[in-house]
């Protein structure tokens, strides 16, 4: 997908963060804006601020873990517009600490919205830019922690490692398939992004009674710690993201130093030996640990 002006592009999470940085690239690009976030108030603020700049936009509060949402979301998009060129999968939540202190509540949340999100917005959109037969293309959030699995992270980490599987999946799909519909997979590291105050958006069904233990405070502080060293923007994550979807490349690594923590682990695998810890070569990002 080469063309952005006057296409259509859906951003979930796009009240703030990559979302909002992924509006903002888009407008600039004279795309046709559909945003959903769940916080009504926080996309209303965004979308007027876009349509005061002559961008047309609209918002439709979408919590992503709900498919009947999701494919209201898609309805709207094709009522307002008419069709959908560009989908950003990219809302996300994160729940740290211990993995065996993590409740079921936890568990429900994050991959509601970072797996079944993702899901949702395949299993809706996919089909129907396969009818549009256009120029068209996927973007699923994903993470470094789909790459590596680093302590305290747990559930974050399963979440973003099934996200990695089933972009990667859904490349083979599409190909096989045939038809001109991209995707790609976005794996960030840490950025200056509002990730690391995704509580306020747990519904409160999924809201957890039992007070937070010394490892979710930890690791609480860590992640908030190493967002705000974030050397990348949002912004910058988006410019790097509208090139790949340019040159229909697949992986998007924004932090390529990276890579050496990556091929690190794939050599654990490849020699059956035990992981190694993901931050020995980062030894500042490693998270202090205390009983």
């Amino acid at each position: 997908m080469e063309h952005f002006a006057g296409k259509v592009a859906v951003i979930t999470g796009a009240a703030s963060g990559f979302g909002r940085a992924f509006a903002a690239k888009g407008a600039a690009l004279g795309m046709k804006l559909v945003l959903a976030d769940v916080d009504a108030r926080a996309l209303a603020e965004v979308v007027d601020a876009l349509t005061a700049q002559g961008v047309e936009a609209i918002g439709v509060p979408t919590d992503v873990s709900n498919g009947n949402a999701v494919e209201a979301l898609a309805q709207r998009a094709l009522d307002a517009f008419g069709k959908a060129h560009l989908l950003f999968n990219n809302a996300g939540v994160g729940a740290g600490g211990f993995l065996w202190e993590s409740s079921a509540n936890d568990w429900a949340w994050v991959f509601g919205v970072n797996v079944m999100g993702v899901a949702h917005g395949v299993r809706v959109f996919t089909p129907i830019m396969l009818r549009q037969n256009e120029p068209a293309h996927i973007v699923n959030t994903a993470s470094v922690a789909g790459l590596l699995s680093p302590p305290s992270m747990g559930i974050y980490n399963a979440s973003k490692h099934a996200v990695v599987a089933l972009t990667e999946t859904l490349f083979h799909d599409l190909r096989n398939a045939g038809g001109p519909v991209g995707c790609s997979l976005l794996c960030p590291a840490f950025v200056p992004t509002g990730i690391a105050d995704a509580e306020r958006a747990r519904p409160a069904e999924l809201r957890n009674d039992a007070p937070v233990t010394a490892s979710q405070v930890l690791a609480g502080r860590q992640l908030q710690k190493a967002v705000r060293g974030g050397k990348l923007s949002a912004d910058d994550v988006a410019e790097l993201t509208f090139d790949a979807i340019r040159e229909r490349r697949f992986y998007i690594i924004t932090h390529p130093s990276i890579l050496e923590s990556v091929r690190l682990r794939h050599e654990d695998i490849e020699q059956m030996r035990a992981p190694t810890d993901p931050y020995s070569l980062k030894p500042a990002l490693k998270p202090e640990v205390r009983d």
